[in-house]
Protein backbone atom coordinates (compact mmCIF):
# COMPACT_ATOMS: atom_id res chain seq x y z
CA UNK A 1 0.00 0.00 0.00
CA UNK A 2 2.97 2.62 0.75
CA UNK A 3 4.46 1.78 -2.48
CA UNK A 4 1.25 2.35 -4.20
CA UNK A 5 0.56 5.79 -2.73
CA UNK A 6 4.54 6.83 -3.72
CA UNK A 7 3.48 5.84 -7.76
CA UNK A 8 0.24 7.33 -7.37
CA UNK A 9 2.11 10.89 -5.74
CA UNK A 10 5.00 10.56 -8.67
CA UNK A 11 2.90 9.76 -11.09
CA UNK A 12 0.49 12.98 -10.63
CA UNK A 13 3.41 15.13 -9.85
CA UNK A 14 5.26 14.52 -12.97
CA UNK A 15 2.16 14.50 -15.16
CA UNK A 16 0.98 17.72 -13.43
CA UNK A 17 3.95 19.42 -14.43
CA UNK A 18 3.41 19.26 -18.02
CA UNK A 19 -0.04 19.18 -18.41
CA UNK A 20 -1.55 21.64 -15.72
CA UNK A 21 -0.14 24.52 -18.29
CA UNK A 22 -2.51 23.07 -21.22
CA UNK A 23 -5.57 22.56 -18.94
CA UNK A 24 -5.39 26.15 -17.46
CA UNK A 25 -5.06 27.53 -21.17
CA UNK A 26 -7.82 25.75 -21.70
CA UNK A 27 -9.73 27.17 -18.68
CA UNK A 28 -8.69 30.69 -19.64
CA UNK A 29 -9.55 30.43 -23.52
CA UNK A 30 -12.80 28.72 -22.73
CA UNK A 31 -14.34 31.78 -20.89
CA UNK A 32 -13.08 33.95 -24.06
CA UNK A 33 -14.93 31.55 -26.18
CA UNK A 34 -18.40 32.22 -24.19
CA UNK A 35 -18.88 35.70 -25.53
CA UNK A 36 -16.45 35.71 -29.04
CA UNK A 37 -16.43 33.05 -30.95
CA UNK A 38 -14.51 31.92 -33.81
CA UNK A 39 -14.71 33.91 -36.61
CA UNK A 40 -17.76 32.69 -39.33
CA UNK A 41 -20.26 33.95 -41.93
CA UNK A 42 -23.94 33.17 -40.83
CA UNK A 43 -26.63 32.43 -42.94
CA UNK A 44 -28.06 35.11 -41.69
CA UNK A 45 -25.30 37.65 -42.33
CA UNK A 46 -24.82 35.76 -45.76
CA UNK A 47 -28.11 36.97 -47.07
CA UNK A 48 -28.22 40.46 -45.12
CA UNK A 49 -24.98 41.29 -47.01
CA UNK A 50 -26.60 40.18 -50.40
CA UNK A 51 -27.61 42.46 -53.10
CA UNK A 52 -31.02 41.99 -54.17
CA UNK A 53 -31.48 39.35 -56.88
CA UNK A 54 -32.05 40.86 -60.18
CA UNK A 55 -32.02 38.74 -63.66
CA UNK A 56 -32.05 40.69 -66.90
CA UNK A 57 -34.40 39.34 -69.72
CA UNK A 58 -34.14 35.40 -70.93
CA UNK A 59 -32.26 34.81 -67.85
CA UNK A 60 -31.64 31.76 -66.54
CA UNK A 61 -30.96 28.45 -67.16
CA UNK A 62 -32.63 25.51 -66.22
CA UNK A 63 -31.51 24.49 -62.85
CA UNK A 64 -30.81 20.69 -64.56
CA UNK A 65 -28.32 22.50 -66.90
CA UNK A 66 -26.61 24.67 -64.38
CA UNK A 67 -25.95 20.69 -62.60
CA UNK A 68 -24.61 19.12 -65.31
CA UNK A 69 -22.31 22.15 -66.60
CA UNK A 70 -21.09 21.94 -62.43
CA UNK A 71 -20.69 18.37 -62.36
CA UNK A 72 -18.72 18.53 -65.53
CA UNK A 73 -16.46 21.20 -63.63
CA UNK A 74 -16.00 18.67 -60.78
CA UNK A 75 -15.06 15.48 -62.42
CA UNK A 76 -12.76 17.30 -64.44
CA UNK A 77 -11.01 19.04 -60.96
CA UNK A 78 -11.21 15.15 -59.76
CA UNK A 79 -9.55 13.66 -63.02
CA UNK A 80 -12.55 12.31 -63.99
CA UNK A 81 -14.27 10.36 -61.86
CA UNK A 82 -17.39 10.10 -61.77
CA UNK A 83 -20.00 9.94 -58.55
CA UNK A 84 -20.06 7.08 -57.58
CA UNK A 85 -23.51 8.19 -55.46
CA UNK A 86 -25.48 9.55 -58.59
CA UNK A 87 -25.73 9.72 -62.27
CA UNK A 88 -24.65 12.49 -63.98
CA UNK A 89 -27.68 15.52 -63.72
CA UNK A 90 -29.66 13.10 -62.03
CA UNK A 91 -28.46 14.01 -58.48
CA UNK A 92 -30.56 14.30 -55.46
CA UNK A 93 -27.85 15.26 -53.33
CA UNK A 94 -26.95 18.50 -54.73
CA UNK A 95 -27.78 22.00 -53.46
CA UNK A 96 -28.52 24.71 -56.00
CA UNK A 97 -28.94 28.51 -55.19
CA UNK A 98 -29.14 31.07 -58.00
CA UNK A 99 -27.67 34.40 -56.22
CA UNK A 100 -25.48 37.15 -57.35
CA UNK A 101 -21.98 36.71 -57.45
CA UNK A 102 -20.18 40.39 -58.32
CA UNK A 103 -22.98 41.97 -61.04
CA UNK A 104 -24.41 38.89 -62.27
CA UNK A 105 -26.76 36.03 -61.10
CA UNK A 106 -24.79 32.42 -60.43
CA UNK A 107 -26.32 29.01 -60.02
CA UNK A 108 -23.75 27.97 -56.99
CA UNK A 109 -24.23 24.25 -57.33
CA UNK A 110 -22.78 22.03 -54.15
CA UNK A 111 -22.38 18.47 -54.59
CA UNK A 112 -21.08 16.36 -51.76
CA UNK A 113 -17.31 15.77 -51.72
CA UNK A 114 -16.65 16.85 -55.18
CA UNK A 115 -17.36 21.05 -53.56
CA UNK A 116 -19.05 23.79 -54.87
CA UNK A 117 -19.02 25.12 -58.37
CA UNK A 118 -20.44 28.50 -59.95
CA UNK A 119 -22.33 28.59 -62.76
CA UNK A 120 -23.06 31.62 -65.21
CA UNK A 121 -27.12 31.53 -64.76
CA UNK A 122 -26.92 33.13 -68.02
CA UNK A 123 -24.87 31.84 -70.19
CA UNK A 124 -24.52 28.35 -68.55
CA UNK A 125 -20.74 27.95 -68.33
CA UNK A 126 -19.21 26.75 -65.38
CA UNK A 127 -16.44 29.28 -64.13
CA UNK A 128 -13.43 27.94 -63.75
CA UNK A 129 -11.47 31.12 -61.14
CA UNK A 130 -12.25 34.75 -60.06
CA UNK A 131 -9.67 37.12 -59.89
CA UNK A 132 -8.76 40.03 -57.69
CA UNK A 133 -10.86 42.59 -59.55
CA UNK A 134 -13.74 40.35 -58.97
CA UNK A 135 -12.89 40.06 -55.20
CA UNK A 136 -12.94 43.71 -55.15
CA UNK A 137 -16.16 44.18 -56.15
CA UNK A 138 -17.88 41.16 -54.35
CA UNK A 139 -16.63 43.02 -51.60
CA UNK A 140 -17.79 46.22 -52.08
CA UNK A 141 -21.55 44.35 -53.34
CA UNK A 142 -21.24 43.28 -49.38
CA UNK A 143 -19.98 46.16 -48.07
CA UNK A 144 -21.49 49.25 -50.17
CA UNK A 145 -19.56 51.79 -47.86
CA UNK A 146 -16.12 51.03 -48.12
CA UNK A 147 -13.33 51.04 -49.65
CA UNK A 148 -11.68 47.17 -50.00
CA UNK A 149 -8.31 46.63 -51.11
CA UNK A 150 -6.29 42.96 -51.47
CA UNK A 151 -4.14 42.20 -48.48
CA UNK A 152 -3.06 38.89 -50.05
CA UNK A 153 -4.76 35.62 -51.92
CA UNK A 154 -3.63 32.60 -49.44
CA UNK A 155 -4.59 29.02 -49.09
CA UNK A 156 -5.50 29.27 -45.39
CA UNK A 157 -4.54 31.58 -42.30
CA UNK A 158 -5.02 31.28 -38.48
CA UNK A 159 -8.77 32.57 -39.17
CA UNK A 160 -9.93 30.17 -41.80
CA UNK A 161 -8.58 26.47 -40.75
CA UNK A 162 -11.93 25.08 -41.27
CA UNK A 163 -12.08 22.04 -43.05
CA UNK A 164 -15.39 23.46 -44.31
CA UNK A 165 -13.57 26.11 -46.65
CA UNK A 166 -11.80 23.61 -48.35
CA UNK A 167 -13.94 23.74 -51.54
CA UNK A 168 -13.75 27.12 -51.70
CA UNK A 169 -9.68 27.48 -52.25
CA UNK A 170 -7.35 29.73 -52.70
CA UNK A 171 -8.98 32.55 -50.50
CA UNK A 172 -8.58 36.32 -51.27
CA UNK A 173 -7.81 38.61 -48.14
CA UNK A 174 -9.79 41.85 -48.32
CA UNK A 175 -9.21 44.82 -45.77
CA UNK A 176 -12.22 47.26 -45.81
CA UNK A 177 -10.44 49.63 -44.07
CA UNK A 178 -13.28 50.44 -41.58
CA UNK A 179 -13.84 51.77 -38.30
CA UNK A 180 -13.87 47.92 -36.52
CA UNK A 181 -10.74 46.53 -39.31
CA UNK A 182 -13.55 44.24 -40.77
CA UNK A 183 -11.60 41.83 -43.35
CA UNK A 184 -13.32 39.20 -45.90
CA UNK A 185 -12.38 36.12 -47.26
CA UNK A 186 -13.30 35.75 -51.14
CA UNK A 187 -13.11 32.30 -52.51
CA UNK A 188 -11.51 32.24 -55.69
CA UNK A 189 -13.59 29.14 -57.14
CA UNK A 190 -16.59 30.23 -56.52
CA UNK A 191 -16.50 33.83 -56.38
CA UNK A 192 -18.48 34.58 -53.22
CA UNK A 193 -17.59 35.91 -49.79
CA UNK A 194 -17.35 32.61 -47.68
CA UNK A 195 -15.97 34.31 -44.45
CA UNK A 196 -15.78 37.87 -42.27
CA UNK A 197 -14.00 38.96 -39.02
CA UNK A 198 -13.37 42.43 -37.44
CA UNK A 199 -10.27 43.45 -35.60
CA UNK A 200 -12.09 42.89 -32.24
CA UNK A 201 -13.18 38.79 -32.83
CA UNK A 202 -9.38 38.18 -34.59
CA UNK A 203 -7.42 40.07 -31.63
CA UNK A 204 -9.85 37.96 -28.63
CA UNK A 205 -9.43 34.83 -30.42
CA UNK A 206 -5.60 34.54 -29.87
CA UNK A 207 -6.71 34.29 -26.62
CA UNK A 208 -9.94 32.27 -27.69
CA UNK A 209 -10.91 29.68 -30.08
CA UNK A 210 -6.89 29.58 -31.69
CA UNK A 211 -5.29 28.79 -28.26
CA UNK A 212 -8.25 26.46 -27.03
CA UNK A 213 -8.09 23.91 -30.42
CA UNK A 214 -4.57 24.47 -30.98
CA UNK A 215 -5.34 25.38 -34.08
CA UNK A 216 -2.05 26.88 -34.97
CA UNK A 217 -1.62 22.73 -35.46
CA UNK A 218 -4.23 23.24 -38.31
CA UNK A 219 -2.33 22.89 -41.74
CA UNK A 220 -1.12 21.20 -44.52
CA UNK A 221 1.77 19.54 -42.51
CA UNK A 222 0.59 19.32 -38.90
CA UNK A 223 -3.37 18.83 -39.10
CA UNK A 224 -2.69 15.14 -40.04
CA UNK A 225 -1.94 14.94 -35.86
CA UNK A 226 -3.91 18.03 -34.19
CA UNK A 227 -6.57 15.64 -33.46
CA UNK A 228 -4.70 12.86 -32.19
CA UNK A 229 -2.91 15.63 -29.66
CA UNK A 230 -5.69 16.54 -28.33
CA UNK A 231 -7.56 13.49 -27.65
CA UNK A 232 -4.31 12.55 -25.77
CA UNK A 233 -3.60 15.71 -24.46
CA UNK A 234 -7.37 15.20 -23.00
CA UNK A 235 -7.15 11.65 -21.78
CA UNK A 236 -3.93 12.29 -19.76
CA UNK A 237 -5.95 15.69 -18.18
CA UNK A 238 -8.83 13.49 -17.44
CA UNK A 239 -6.31 11.00 -15.96
CA UNK A 240 -4.29 13.55 -14.04
CA UNK A 241 -7.73 15.17 -12.87
CA UNK A 242 -8.29 11.80 -11.03
CA UNK A 243 -5.37 11.16 -9.56
CA UNK A 244 -5.51 14.32 -7.75
CA UNK A 245 -8.78 13.91 -6.74
CA UNK A 246 -8.11 10.64 -5.53
CA UNK A 247 -4.63 12.37 -3.48
CA UNK A 248 -6.96 15.09 -2.42
CA UNK A 249 -8.90 12.95 -0.35
CA UNK A 250 -6.03 10.75 0.65
CA UNK A 251 -4.52 13.86 2.55
CA UNK A 252 -7.51 15.50 3.76
CA UNK A 253 -8.56 14.43 7.45
CA UNK A 254 -12.08 13.74 7.45
CA UNK A 255 -11.88 12.84 11.28
CA UNK A 256 -9.61 15.08 13.73
CA UNK A 257 -6.99 17.59 12.36
CA UNK A 258 -3.54 17.84 11.90
CA UNK A 259 -1.27 19.46 14.39
CA UNK A 260 -1.84 22.95 12.96
CA UNK A 261 -5.90 22.52 13.52
CA UNK A 262 -6.69 22.48 10.05
CA UNK A 263 -7.87 19.05 7.78
CA UNK A 264 -5.11 19.39 5.48
CA UNK A 265 -1.64 18.73 6.18
CA UNK A 266 -0.35 22.02 3.82
CA UNK A 267 0.35 25.54 6.33
CA UNK A 268 -0.08 27.80 3.11
CA UNK A 269 1.21 28.70 -0.19
CA UNK A 270 0.91 27.22 -3.59
CA UNK A 271 0.35 23.73 -1.85
CA UNK A 272 -2.36 24.60 0.38
CA UNK A 273 -4.30 26.50 -2.53
CA UNK A 274 -3.75 23.24 -4.95
CA UNK A 275 -5.15 20.97 -2.64
CA UNK A 276 -7.93 23.07 -1.16
CA UNK A 277 -9.26 23.99 -4.95
CA UNK A 278 -8.58 20.74 -5.88
CA UNK A 279 -11.10 19.65 -3.34
CA UNK A 280 -13.32 22.04 -4.50
CA UNK A 281 -12.94 22.35 -8.38
CA UNK A 282 -11.62 19.10 -8.73
CA UNK A 283 -15.04 17.49 -9.95
CA UNK A 284 -15.58 20.32 -12.25
CA UNK A 285 -12.07 20.33 -13.49
CA UNK A 286 -12.79 16.64 -14.82
CA UNK A 287 -15.89 16.68 -15.98
CA UNK A 288 -14.88 19.80 -18.38
CA UNK A 289 -11.69 18.12 -19.75
CA UNK A 290 -13.47 14.65 -20.17
CA UNK A 291 -16.12 16.20 -21.97
CA UNK A 292 -13.49 18.09 -24.09
CA UNK A 293 -12.58 14.41 -25.05
CA UNK A 294 -15.83 14.03 -25.86
CA UNK A 295 -15.87 16.28 -28.42
CA UNK A 296 -13.55 14.84 -30.61
CA UNK A 297 -15.55 11.71 -30.73
CA UNK A 298 -12.02 9.98 -29.71
CA UNK A 299 -11.66 6.68 -31.93
CA UNK A 300 -15.52 6.96 -33.65
CA UNK A 301 -17.14 6.13 -30.50
CA UNK A 302 -20.19 7.88 -31.37
CA UNK A 303 -20.87 6.35 -34.95
CA UNK A 304 -23.32 3.69 -34.83
CA UNK A 305 -23.06 2.90 -38.37
CA UNK A 306 -27.17 2.29 -38.73
CA UNK A 307 -29.67 3.13 -41.40
CA UNK A 308 -29.42 6.56 -43.20
CA UNK A 309 -31.87 7.99 -44.99
CA UNK A 310 -32.95 7.25 -48.11
CA UNK A 311 -32.88 11.29 -49.94
CA UNK A 312 -33.56 10.03 -52.85
CA UNK A 313 -37.09 8.69 -51.63
CA UNK A 314 -37.78 12.18 -49.71
CA UNK A 315 -36.93 13.85 -53.31
CA UNK A 316 -39.13 11.14 -55.49
CA UNK A 317 -37.62 12.52 -58.45
CA UNK A 318 -34.07 13.51 -60.37
CA UNK A 319 -32.99 16.92 -60.79
CA UNK A 320 -32.61 16.42 -64.59
CA UNK A 321 -36.55 14.63 -64.65
CA UNK A 322 -37.91 17.30 -62.66
CA UNK A 323 -40.69 19.63 -64.45
CA UNK A 324 -40.07 23.06 -64.53
CA UNK A 325 -43.13 25.01 -65.39
CA UNK A 326 -42.04 28.26 -63.46
CA UNK A 327 -39.16 30.30 -64.06
CA UNK A 328 -37.25 32.04 -61.30
CA UNK A 329 -37.83 35.54 -62.17
CA UNK A 330 -41.66 34.33 -62.10
CA UNK A 331 -41.36 33.28 -59.21
CA UNK A 332 -39.63 35.82 -57.37
CA UNK A 333 -42.13 38.16 -58.68
CA UNK A 334 -44.78 36.66 -56.47
CA UNK A 335 -42.74 36.21 -52.56
CA UNK A 336 -43.64 39.54 -51.46
CA UNK A 337 -40.26 40.98 -50.43
CA UNK A 338 -37.46 41.54 -51.76
CA UNK A 339 -35.25 38.00 -52.87
CA UNK A 340 -31.53 37.77 -52.00
CA UNK A 341 -31.26 34.29 -53.04
CA UNK A 342 -33.38 31.24 -55.04
CA UNK A 343 -32.83 27.74 -54.08
CA UNK A 344 -33.87 24.62 -55.33
CA UNK A 345 -35.64 21.89 -53.85
CA UNK A 346 -37.27 18.32 -54.82
CA UNK A 347 -39.95 16.83 -52.46
CA UNK A 348 -42.30 14.37 -53.24
CA UNK A 349 -41.51 14.27 -56.94
CA UNK A 350 -42.03 17.86 -57.58
CA UNK A 351 -39.56 20.40 -57.87
CA UNK A 352 -39.87 24.26 -55.48
CA UNK A 353 -37.88 26.73 -55.18
CA UNK A 354 -37.36 28.42 -51.88
CA UNK A 355 -37.29 32.02 -51.95
CA UNK A 356 -34.96 33.69 -49.27
CA UNK A 357 -35.59 37.42 -48.29
CA UNK A 358 -32.88 39.17 -46.62
CA UNK A 359 -34.25 39.08 -42.83
CA UNK A 360 -33.66 35.86 -43.52
CA UNK A 361 -37.56 35.04 -43.99
CA UNK A 362 -38.39 32.28 -46.75
CA UNK A 363 -41.43 31.36 -49.57
CA UNK A 364 -41.96 28.02 -51.02
CA UNK A 365 -43.42 27.75 -54.55
CA UNK A 366 -43.62 25.15 -56.46
CA UNK A 367 -41.90 25.26 -59.74
CA UNK A 368 -43.90 22.68 -61.79
CA UNK A 369 -47.38 25.06 -62.11
CA UNK A 370 -47.03 28.42 -63.87
CA UNK A 371 -50.08 29.30 -61.79
CA UNK A 372 -48.15 28.96 -58.66
CA UNK A 373 -48.53 30.78 -55.66
CA UNK A 374 -45.93 31.05 -52.59
CA UNK A 375 -46.92 29.40 -49.42
CA UNK A 376 -44.73 29.49 -45.66
CA UNK A 377 -44.10 25.62 -45.19
CA UNK A 378 -44.61 22.14 -45.84
CA UNK A 379 -47.89 20.14 -43.82
CA UNK A 380 -46.97 17.86 -41.33
CA UNK A 381 -48.29 14.72 -42.89
CA UNK A 382 -46.58 15.16 -46.47
CA UNK A 383 -43.31 15.76 -44.08
CA UNK A 384 -44.45 12.54 -41.84
CA UNK A 385 -44.91 10.68 -45.28
CA UNK A 386 -41.31 11.80 -46.95
CA UNK A 387 -39.95 10.67 -43.22
CA UNK A 388 -41.18 7.11 -43.33
CA UNK A 389 -40.18 6.65 -47.17
CA UNK A 390 -36.78 7.44 -46.21
CA UNK A 391 -36.18 4.80 -44.06
CA UNK A 392 -37.43 1.68 -45.52
CA UNK A 393 -38.21 -1.35 -43.53
CA UNK A 394 -38.80 0.49 -40.00
CA UNK A 395 -41.81 2.00 -39.03
CA UNK A 396 -42.50 5.87 -36.98
CA UNK A 397 -43.24 5.14 -33.62
CA UNK A 398 -43.76 8.85 -32.73
CA UNK A 399 -43.74 12.07 -34.54
CA UNK A 400 -43.73 15.73 -32.77
CA UNK A 401 -43.94 19.20 -34.20
CA UNK A 402 -41.62 21.17 -31.57
CA UNK A 403 -42.97 24.68 -31.22
CA UNK A 404 -40.40 25.19 -28.51
CA UNK A 405 -36.59 24.29 -28.21
CA UNK A 406 -35.78 21.45 -26.10
CA UNK A 407 -32.62 19.63 -24.70
CA UNK A 408 -32.21 18.00 -28.21
CA UNK A 409 -33.14 20.44 -30.68
CA UNK A 410 -32.43 24.31 -29.60
CA UNK A 411 -30.84 27.20 -30.71
CA UNK A 412 -27.42 28.73 -29.97
CA UNK A 413 -26.22 31.96 -30.23
CA UNK A 414 -24.26 33.15 -33.53
CA UNK A 415 -20.72 33.27 -31.76
CA UNK A 416 -20.65 29.58 -30.33
CA UNK A 417 -19.39 26.94 -31.97
CA UNK A 418 -22.11 25.67 -33.78
CA UNK A 419 -24.21 28.90 -33.72
CA UNK A 420 -24.21 29.20 -37.64
CA UNK A 421 -26.29 26.41 -38.12
CA UNK A 422 -30.15 27.73 -38.41
CA UNK A 423 -32.55 26.12 -36.10
CA UNK A 424 -35.70 27.73 -36.88
CA UNK A 425 -39.41 26.76 -35.06
CA UNK A 426 -41.49 24.44 -35.56
CA UNK A 427 -39.49 21.84 -36.68
CA UNK A 428 -40.68 17.96 -36.84
CA UNK A 429 -38.92 15.27 -35.14
CA UNK A 430 -40.07 11.67 -36.22
CA UNK A 431 -38.93 8.69 -33.90
CA UNK A 432 -38.32 5.24 -35.27
CA UNK A 433 -37.94 1.89 -34.24
CA UNK A 434 -34.83 0.95 -35.55
CA UNK A 435 -31.94 -0.57 -33.58
CA UNK A 436 -30.57 2.56 -33.26
CA UNK A 437 -33.72 4.59 -32.39
CA UNK A 438 -33.12 7.37 -34.70
CA UNK A 439 -34.07 10.35 -34.68
CA UNK A 440 -34.85 12.72 -37.13
CA UNK A 441 -35.70 16.40 -37.32
CA UNK A 442 -37.29 17.79 -40.71
CA UNK A 443 -37.35 21.59 -41.49
CA UNK A 444 -41.11 22.28 -42.56
CA UNK A 445 -39.70 25.62 -44.32
CA UNK A 446 -38.06 23.44 -47.07
CA UNK A 447 -38.55 19.83 -46.89
CA UNK A 448 -35.03 19.33 -45.94
CA UNK A 449 -33.54 17.22 -43.00
CA UNK A 450 -32.33 19.60 -40.43
CA UNK A 451 -30.44 16.95 -38.37
CA UNK A 452 -29.94 13.00 -37.59
CA UNK A 453 -30.04 11.90 -34.26
CA UNK A 454 -29.34 8.14 -32.72
CA UNK A 455 -28.89 6.59 -29.31
CA UNK A 456 -25.14 7.20 -29.52
CA UNK A 457 -25.66 10.92 -30.56
CA UNK A 458 -27.92 11.50 -27.51
CA UNK A 459 -25.33 10.27 -25.55
CA UNK A 460 -22.88 12.55 -27.24
CA UNK A 461 -24.75 15.48 -26.28
CA UNK A 462 -24.98 14.70 -22.84
CA UNK A 463 -21.17 13.67 -22.18
CA UNK A 464 -19.78 16.94 -24.60
CA UNK A 465 -22.59 19.86 -24.67
CA UNK A 466 -24.12 18.74 -21.65
CA UNK A 467 -20.76 18.84 -19.72
CA UNK A 468 -18.67 21.00 -21.00
CA UNK A 469 -21.45 24.07 -22.09
CA UNK A 470 -24.16 22.84 -19.12
CA UNK A 471 -26.93 23.78 -21.72
CA UNK A 472 -30.03 22.79 -20.02
CA UNK A 473 -33.12 24.14 -21.52
CA UNK A 474 -34.14 27.12 -18.83
CA UNK A 475 -30.37 27.17 -17.24
CA UNK A 476 -28.73 28.01 -20.03
CA UNK A 477 -31.26 31.13 -20.97
CA UNK A 478 -31.06 32.25 -17.11
CA UNK A 479 -28.44 35.40 -17.93
CA UNK A 480 -26.34 35.97 -16.45
CA UNK A 481 -27.06 33.00 -13.98
CA UNK A 482 -25.29 30.76 -16.57
CA UNK A 483 -22.43 33.17 -16.99
CA UNK A 484 -21.81 33.75 -13.45
CA UNK A 485 -21.71 30.24 -12.92
CA UNK A 486 -19.72 28.83 -15.22
CA UNK A 487 -17.03 31.97 -15.14
CA UNK A 488 -16.56 31.36 -11.34
CA UNK A 489 -16.35 27.59 -11.95
CA UNK A 490 -13.76 28.22 -14.51
CA UNK A 491 -11.86 30.50 -12.17
CA UNK A 492 -11.55 28.15 -9.85
CA UNK A 493 -10.66 25.28 -12.17
CA UNK A 494 -8.33 28.06 -13.33
CA UNK A 495 -6.45 28.24 -10.19
CA UNK A 496 -6.29 24.76 -9.75
CA UNK A 497 -4.08 24.61 -13.07
CA UNK A 498 -2.22 27.59 -12.27
CA UNK A 499 -1.24 26.30 -8.90
CA UNK A 500 -0.25 23.16 -10.22
CA UNK A 501 1.93 24.43 -12.80
CA UNK A 502 3.75 26.89 -10.28
CA UNK A 503 4.38 23.95 -7.95
CA UNK A 504 5.94 21.95 -10.71
CA UNK A 505 8.08 24.96 -11.70
CA UNK A 506 9.58 25.07 -8.90
CA UNK A 507 10.02 21.21 -8.52
CA UNK A 508 11.67 21.18 -12.24
CA UNK A 509 14.57 24.52 -10.63
CA UNK A 510 14.91 23.06 -7.74
CA UNK A 511 18.96 22.33 -7.58
CA UNK A 512 19.91 18.92 -8.30
CA UNK A 513 22.04 18.88 -5.15
CA UNK A 514 19.59 19.63 -3.20
CA UNK A 515 18.29 16.52 -0.95
CA UNK A 516 15.19 15.19 -1.71
CA UNK A 517 12.63 15.65 1.04
CA UNK A 518 10.98 12.64 1.89
CA UNK A 519 7.45 11.74 0.70
CA UNK A 520 4.96 11.15 3.63
CA UNK A 521 3.55 7.88 2.87
CA UNK A 522 1.69 7.27 6.21
CA UNK A 523 0.41 10.32 6.70
CA UNK A 524 2.36 11.80 9.63
CA UNK A 525 1.46 14.26 11.68
CA UNK A 526 3.54 17.20 9.81
CA UNK A 527 5.21 20.11 11.73
CA UNK A 528 6.57 21.83 8.63
CA UNK A 529 4.88 22.21 5.49
CA UNK A 530 4.18 18.86 3.90
CA UNK A 531 5.81 17.61 0.26
CA UNK A 532 4.08 18.16 -2.64
CA UNK A 533 2.16 15.17 -3.91
CA UNK A 534 1.93 17.33 -7.32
Amino acid sequence: MLGARRWLYIAHRWSGIVLCVFMALWFVSGVVMMYVGYPKLTPRERLAHLPDLVLPSGCCVAPAQALAAAQTEMHAGHGGRDNPNSMRGESVAAELRLAMIGPKPYWLVREGRHGEVSVDAISGLAATGFDAGHALEAARRFAPSATPRIVELLRQDIFTVSRALDPYRPLYRVALDDEAGSELYVSTRTGEVVRDSTRFERGWNYSGAILHWLYPLKGELLDRWRADVIIYLSLAGTVLALLGIWIGLLRWRFTGTYRTGSRSPYRGGWMRWHHLSGLIFGLITLTWIFSGLMSMNPWKIFESGGLRPDLRAIAGVGLARASFALSPSEAMSRAGYPVREVAVRLFEGEPYYVLHGAAGQTRLIAASKADSVPFEMFGEQALRAAAARSMPGYTIGKATLLQAYDNYYYDRRAHTMSGHIERRLPMLRVEFDDPNRTWLHLDPYTGAIHSRLDDLGRVKRWLFNGLHSFDLRGFIDARPLWDISLILLSAGGCILCISGTVIGWRRLRRPRSAPATAMPLANPEPVTQAPSPV
